[in-house]
């Protein structure tokens, strides 16, 4: 038990924050302030400014649908064919995993390539803007794509019916289901414990810091523009919930990041390897079916191999228990800087492509190899320094000594119980963040049904 307890003595941090928010798992659309040339657009908000405006009262966005609404599937299905997207073997309807989805109206086979969106029906950094001066402005101040892209949409969804995307931001939800909206003291209740809880707080500061920038830098610039009643951090979480659970990156046309309207209504299954991406013989956006549907099924496509907490994290929803290959819980290790072979240790880490933190994904099979390698050499006193070679390099280890089965049982027993408590944690916040959409949809209603009998009064 010795060398378990110096086990868990070594130092144990979160992942670091990482925005691979994508539906296709060949590139990552990651929120940056470096993805255009020739970028000299700065983020430069103090966290004090940060946490001032994440805890701004949420208001009501005056677009959008309720996240299982169809009823404005007819329209946007109408605008899409008239726009040129050629007729689907798919329709939008209720589902029972994603609220709502594609779902095949005849027979598909597998192998087969379905959607052909346009790109004219893309939403890109290029894509007009019904406002030429505010998209110029922003593209003269080099804005990066992520940025531009919400302020995009926000421009566009706040011209309601004299925008051409009307119908397809009538048909966005007008609340994703998105951490975005929870608060620090609802992260530090609901996520503690868990490795996502810092990854939220960090992406929740860089869409609030993002936002500053462009305020201070910009938008207070040219208020005509980008008046405040719009451009506010209520409409950029909004546009940022949209675009962490819509973005995708199409290889195939130069990686660049897009919305793609009808496409985003497919959800993940972690059972499909299929994904999105430019079609250059179609000249359109499709993907190719890994399976045969009927009639009634709902069609998938995979929004990549990522962890449980990374789908909640991005997209809002946790699979069943036990659907997710690739669930893992990352676990960060790291080098006492006290420790006296610190030296000696980091360059043998150095030596093996390891670095003095590193991160190891835990599941309930198994973990890496290296996990251990790493974790005996960290842990290993300097009397054993003319062995670290030897231990830091030993990967296939002999598992039938007692010592090598008792620290295998442990690391077994530390993943089972890493495993279940993550597990247990995300679906909770899973359930939390479906009751606050349900509870301000009911309020909605209710201030409605107000509003007209007031209304009555006065008839």
């Amino acid at each position: 038990m010795a060398v378990a307890s110096r086990f868990m003595c070594t130092t144990l941090t979160h992942h670091g924050f990482s925005s691979t928010t994508h539906r296709t798992h060949l590139g990552h659309a990651q929120l940056t302030l470096s993805s255009r040339k020739n970028q000299n657009f700065h983020c430069s908000v103090s966290a004090s400014d940060a946490t001032k405006t994440s805890s701004v009262k949420e208001t009501i966005i005056p677009w959008g649908c309720d996240i299982d609404s169809v009823e404005n599937a007819s329209a946007l299905q109408k605008w899409l064919s008239d726009s040129g997207l050629p007729a689907q073997k798919m329709g939008i309807e209720r589902v029972d995993v994603g609220e709502r989805g594609l779902v095949a109206l005849k027979n598909i086979r597998k192998g087969e390539k379905l959607l052909f969106v346009p790109p004219s029906l893309v939403i890109t950094a290029d894509s007009e803007w019904s406002s030429p001066e505010a998209g110029e402005v922003l593209k003269r101040n080099s804005v990066p794509d992520w940025p531009l892209i919400a302020t995009y949409l926000i421009s566009e969804a706040s011209r309601m019916k004299s925008s051409r995307w009307s119908n397809y931001i009538s048909a966005l939800p007008r609340q994703p289901y998105s951490l975005l909206y929870w608060s620090q003291a609802e992260l530090d209740r609901y996520l503690e414990a868990s490795q996502i809880r810092e990854r939220a707080i960090e992406r929740i500061n860089n869409v609030v810091g993002t936002y500053n920038d462009l305020r201070l830098r910009i938008f207070s610039k040219y208020p005509d523009l980008f008046p405040e009643e719009v451009f506010n951090i209520d409409s950029f979480i909004w546009s940022f919930g949209i675009l962490f659970s819509r973005l995708v990156r199409l290889p195939s046309m130069d990686g660049k990041v897009a919305l793609v309207p009808w496409a985003d209504m497919l959800n993940h299954s972690c059972d499909v390897g299929t994904y999105l991406d430019y079609d250059k013989s179609s000249k359109g956006i499709v993907f190719t079916t890994d399976r045969v549907y009927q009639p009634g099924e709902q069609v998938f496509i995979s929004y990549g191999k990522k962890s449980n907490g990374e789908l909640l994290l991005s997209y809002g929803f946790v699979p069943r228990e036990g659907a997710n290959p690739s669930d893992s819980v990352e676990l960060a290790l790291s080098l006492e800087k006290s420790d006296e072979s610190y030296e000696q240790k980091s360059e043998l880490l150095k030596k093996y492509g390891l670095s003095e933190s590193q991160c190891f994904p835990i599941q309930i099979t198994g973990w890496p190899l290296e996990l251990m390698a790493y974790a005996y050499l960290a842990v290993s006193p300097s009397s054993l320094s003319g062995k670290f070679e030897e231990v830091s390099g030993s990967l296939d280890l002999d598992v039938t000594s007692p010592k090598q089965l008792n620290r295998r049982l442990f690391l077994k027993q530390l993943a089972v119980d890493l495993c279940n408590s993550e597990r247990r944690i995300l679906f909770r916040a899973q359930y939390i963040l479906r009751r606050r959409v349900r509870d301000m949809r009911s309020g909605e209603l209710r201030a409605l049904k107000i509003f007209d009998g007031f209304r009555n009064l006065f008839q």
